[in-house]
């Protein structure tokens, strides 16, 4: 079965958030089960295209409204990533080293599937499944059933993932022309709360969607920025797979990037080695439990409620707990918690930024990750925290409902809260000071959690079913 993932991320190539993590490793996975997947994304000029050797396995030229622009398709060479890797490079468009945020993004992401569907055409390509990921790959589908140039992609099925439903990529009607020779009398499925809406083109005219948890899926039907009502109508076609991680880059028995490897027989050991060097990084005692933040400093992940939420934690136990921040975002948020850790400085330390190795000690040597999110598909931060026998204090939302389970309950082993406010999180932050001082129970927990299964093997074989699922209709 040949799978073509288009997407906007894939990990390493560049990497904004869990988008990337999921296409970089979904498809090598596949692939290890038999099939035949490969990622196809816009071009960056960035180090690991830099650092690689890249075929030109197509050229070609085709239109963006009037506008002729010219398009090379490229396959890095060795597939060592673990499956075939195109790139789509178009001169002024295609070729800069940022992902999103360009003036031209509208352009960007439709000539990006144009040149993708000009390619598989005029190769005679025919896959068995077209899988887009988010609104940046939103238009193949209608373009495929709807636009004349693309007739014999018709009967090739679809398959949306949506990573963050917040997201649409909605454009304005006036740049209808740019989707070029399209049947007029189909635009409605393009048109959402009167825009051209690429998201919501891609529910309506997609054969199946999919969701990153359970629990987002049902969520997209009353948090989804304006498209409540379209999940509703179309919640027959939605299915909810969990994510899963890459156990092979995300394993504390063989991962480079923290100064001590460890198994659940070593975690007592090896995890402390690890706390002692994230601790002198950042000139925190090691005697305390220390709690961690890595991501976006958004609302969207209840990064607001931080400063006020550890400040207030940090009076309620002075010298009974210690806050490590990795992240950068809204410059207020960043401007508290550097605030904070002035007035705290032995108990509060603020990395502005994202840096891969340190984020993976932090994994490593934290005892807790907090996550206070108001929306969360997934989350992948927890499931890398678990790997690492770190205990996960999440807000029970997405993807964090479902693959975290509160200690206090049967088979628990993580401290869940309710609502996104400062309160719950000082009083989940007092839990997992409580739990921290009981350390057999933390030990017991920490083995348990390792141990647990949230690979992208069980992951991939529910897409697979999916994909099986389409089969009858091929």
């Amino acid at each position: 079965m040949k799978i073509f993932h288009l997407s906007a991320e894939c990990y390493p190539v560049a990497k904004v958030g869990g988008l990337a993590d999921v296409v970089g490793a979904l498809p090598k996975y596949q692939n290890q089960m038999g099939l035949d997947a490969s990622v196809v994304m816009p071009f960056y000029e960035r180090k690991f295209v830099q650092e690689n050797e890249w075929d030109v396995v197509f050229e070609a030229s085709s239109f963006l409204g009037a506008r002729r622009f010219y398009f090379e398709i490229l396959k890095e060479r060795t597939d060592k990533l673990g499956f075939p890797l195109f790139l789509v490079k178009i001169p002024g468009l295609l070729d800069r080293e940022n992902v999103y945020s360009y003036p031209d993004e509208t352009e960007q992401f439709i000539a990006y599937q144009v040149a993708f569907l000009d390619w598989i055409t005029w190769s005679q390509q025919t896959p068995d499944i077209i899988h887009c990921h988010d609104h940046h790959s939103g238009l193949v589908p209608f373009l495929m059933y709807h636009a004349r140039p693309y007739h014999r992609l018709a009967e090739i099925p679809t398959i949306l993932t949506i990573h963050n439903g917040q997201y649409h990529g909605a454009f304005n009607w006036s740049k209808l022309s740019l989707l070029g020779d399209i049947d007029l009398s189909k635009t409605g499925l393009l048109e959402w709360n009167g825009a051209i809406n690429p998201l919501a083109a891609a529910v309506k005219c997609c054969w199946k969607y999919t969701t990153v948890s359970p629990t987002y899926l049902e969520e997209l039907t009353y948090q989804s920025n304006g498209l409540e009502y379209l999940f509703y109508l179309e919640r027959n076609k939605g299915t909810g797979i969990l994510n899963g991680i890459d156990t092979e880059v995300w394993n504390p028995k063989t991962d480079p990037m923290i100064p001590e490897n460890f198994s659940i027989r070593t975690l007592a050991s090896g995890k402390q080695k690890d706390k002692e060097a994230l601790c002198a990084r950042f000139k925190l005692s090691t005697d305390r439990p220390l709690i961690s933040f890595i991501g976006r400093l958004v609302g969207e992940k209840g990064a607001d409620l931080l400063p006020n939420a550890i400040k207030r934690s940090i009076l309620a136990h002075p010298g009974g707990v210690n806050f490590c921040l990795l992240g950068a975002g809204e410059v207020k948020v960043q401007d508290q918690l550097l605030a904070l850790q002035t007035e705290f400085p032995d108990q509060c330390s603020v990395f502005i930024g994202y840096d891969e190795p340190l984020a993976h000690l932090v994994y490593a040597g934290s005892d807790f990750l907090l996550m206070p999110s108001r929306v969360e598909p997934c989350g992948l931060n927890q499931l890398y925290a678990l790997r690492y026998g770190t205990v996960p204090v999440v807000r029970t939302t997405g993807g964090l409902r479902d693959s975290v389970i509160d200690f206090g309950d049967e088979g628990g082993y993580g401290i869940r809260f309710i609502q996104a406010n400062a309160e719950d999180i000082i009083h989940a932050v007092g839990r997992a000071i409580g739990l921290y001082e009981t350390t057999p129970h933390l030990q017991l927990i920490r083995k348990r959690i390792m141990a647990l299964d949230f690979s992208w093997d069980r992951s991939a074989k529910e897409y697979i079913n999916l994909y099986e699922s389409l089969k009858p209709a091929i």
